[in-house]
């Protein structure tokens, strides 16, 4: 058996518990992963709160999490490139959560670990810096164009502000008077949140990333010179609205080991800004849910 932690059904922390589960055998192109490290996301409290019912389906108890950090520890049929041993991260298969000892990880959707990268690094690129490199594909900007990040202090946002500063992008993040210091570290201007952002934005910008939603988002578009050029993960409907879209993620082998290898040369750093033992899982959740940290939370097993 494998420990997990979860939740027994929709709604707050109260619902959240350890339980065993099999240890699931690797089917057609797929890992099982002993979990050395897993990465802690808004969305994961967002699916247990119910909020994510039409898009991520769930079997309770369901194991929370999506992105994990380990050693193969089997590999299921027709696999290849991948063994026994090796060091590897990913996305977990549908159906598989990351807070847990053992988990499956498909193949297309898993990547080598870089020797010179940490596994609870790792174990945050499938989905914040993975969104935030899909983000910034997509809007493809040239050197010298103006980027205004909303919610720029978060996981998505300190990765966006630095593969962005990559790219000779000027960037502009908007984040709460506590992440200030994480914006300007990163190189970029930083702009309180709260009412009337439009008119603390210095000038117009090429393209907006957004990563809340809501009043914050119409504003944002009050100072972006082409709507196409929105793209937002807090609401991609009212992006879509306002004439832009959301991020297509390509969770893909091949990506991934792009964004590591960005990690690697020192191009990117994940900011793991808090590492919590298996045994505080919950407590881990907790300081996500909370929405003031700055940087990335991780779970750590071993």
């Amino acid at each position: 058996m494998s420990m997990a932690y979860g939740f027994s059904e929709y709604g707050g922390p109260e619902t959240q518990q350890f339980f065993d589960v099999p240890v699931p055998s690797p089917g057609p192109g797929q890992l099982l992963v002993a979990v050395h490290a897993a990465g802690v996301n808004p969305a994961d409290w967002k699916v247990r709160a119910g909020t994510r019912k039409d898009t991520v389906p769930v079997t309770l108890p369901a194991v929370l999490g999506r992105e994990v950090a380990g050693v193969v520890a089997d590999v299921g049929p027709r696999v290849t490139g991948f063994a026994v041993g090796d060091a590897v991260f990913g996305a977990t298969a549908t159906g598989f959560g990351g807070y847990t000892e053992y988990t499956l990880v498909n193949t297309a959707a898993a990547a080598h670990k870089p020797d010179a990268v940490s596994f609870a690094d790792a174990a945050t690129l499938p989905v914040a810096a993975g969104t935030a490199y899909d983000a910034l594909t997509t809007l493809d900007l040239a050197p010298g164009s103006r980027l205004l990040v909303v919610g720029a202090g978060g996981g998505v946002g300190v990765a966006a502000l630095q593969l962005a500063a990559a790219r000779d992008v000027t960037v502009i993040g908007v984040a709460s008077e506590g992440k200030r210091e994480v914006v300007e570290s990163l190189g970029a201007t930083w702009v309180a949140s709260g009412d009337g952002l439009a008119e603390r934005v210095p000038g117009p910008v090429d393209a907006v990333f957004d990563l809340v939603g809501g009043a914050a988002l119409a504003e944002a578009a009050r100072v972006v010179t082409d709507p196409a050029a929105i793209i937002s993960v807090g609401d991609p409907l009212a992006a879509r609205d306002l004439g832009g879209s959301g991020v297509e993620r390509r969770r893909t082998s091949a990506v991934f080991a792009e964004v590591a290898a960005l990690v690697a040369d020192g191009t990117l750093d994940p900011r793991v800004a808090h590492r919590y033992p298996f045994a505080h899982a919950g407590d881990a959740l907790a300081t996500v849910e909370s929405g003031h940290t700055s940087g990335k939370v991780v779970i750590e097993f071993g």
